[in-house]
């Protein structure tokens, strides 16, 4: 599994412009099942994704697509994290 850190480089004003493309493009990660969840960070400084894609070069090539990314609105810090303990409600995302 992999944690996606986005901080914006730019300001509110213009990542609202591309938004409504960003929340577009998360969707059709959701659908392609490379993400599994994502938000908002807060203070509002950027966000959170959750990829279990496999291989870290396949998530770079998907966030590449980032409406964000696109129009160098934020930085990516991509780590890498092996769940071994979960609740009941997220077992599936425990690597054994």
């Amino acid at each position: 599994m992999f944690i996606v850190s986005l901080t914006y480089i730019s300001n509110l004003e213009e990542v609202d412009k591309i938004l409504p493309l960003h929340v577009e493009y998360l969707k059709t990660q959701y659908e392609k099942g490379n993400f599994i969840a994502s938000g908002r960070r807060i203070p509002r400084v950027g966000g959170i994704i959750l990829s279990k894609l496999d291989k870290i070069e396949k998530l770079k090539k998907v966030l590449n697509d980032d409406p964000f990314k696109i129009n160098n609105l934020a930085k990516y810090e991509i780590e890498e994290f092996i769940p071994s303990m979960t609740s009941e409600e997220f077992k599936n995302l425990k690597e054994e």
